[in-house]
């Protein structure tokens, strides 16, 4: 009797430490892989596909606040040599202009929202070290949806739509 009471109160106690631990964790509303729905850029007022019209990207968030995105169009041709790095000049600029790739770490507020991120490499080599605030990228989450607002670093707009996958 006295065994099956002790039992009782530690199973209780480590229900209770788990449920405290569960509700310690903080909110993080970004959590999870996300599939690029649109992008458009507006370079001097023309409304355009970033990432041609139909974008092959994801952006996905770790628990442990890591951050890894690779945006690309899915219409930039194959190259003709079918080596990465015997490109032409053209077959180069048009992959590059094409994606991008970057991973790094990222920050959310009380709220769970995205409140920042630090680029730690990238295929675009400019890149590297920055780090963006909400000064620069806004965020706004609704749901299984996210609008991602952010202006490139000689001024123009982008405006992407993500969708959580399941």
């Amino acid at each position: 009797m006295r065994a099956s009471r002790a039992l009782s109160s530690i199973i209780a106690l480590a229900s209770l430490v788990m449920a405290g631990s569960a509700a310690a964790e903080p909110l993080n509303r970004v959590l999870g892989t996300w599939r690029m729905v649109s992008a458009q850029l507006d370079p001097d007022g023309r409304n355009v596909p970033a990432y041609g019209p139909r974008p092959m990207s994801l952006l996905v968030f770790t628990a442990d606040m890591h951050v890894i995105e690779v945006m690309t169009d899915s219409t930039v041709p194959r190259f003709a040599s079918n080596a990465r790095g015997h490109g032409t000049a053209e077959e180069n600029q048009a992959a590059m202009a094409g994606g991008i790739g970057w991973f790094g770490t990222y920050t959310v507020d009380e709220n769970g929202d995205l409140s920042g991120d630090r680029v730690e490499a990238s295929t675009f080599p400019n890149w590297i070290g920055d780090v963006r605030t909400r000064k620069e990228l806004q965020f706004d989450i609704d749901g299984d949806r996210i609008l991602e607002t952010f202006l490139r670093p000689e001024g123009t707009k982008i405006v992407i739509t993500w969708q959580r996958l399941r």
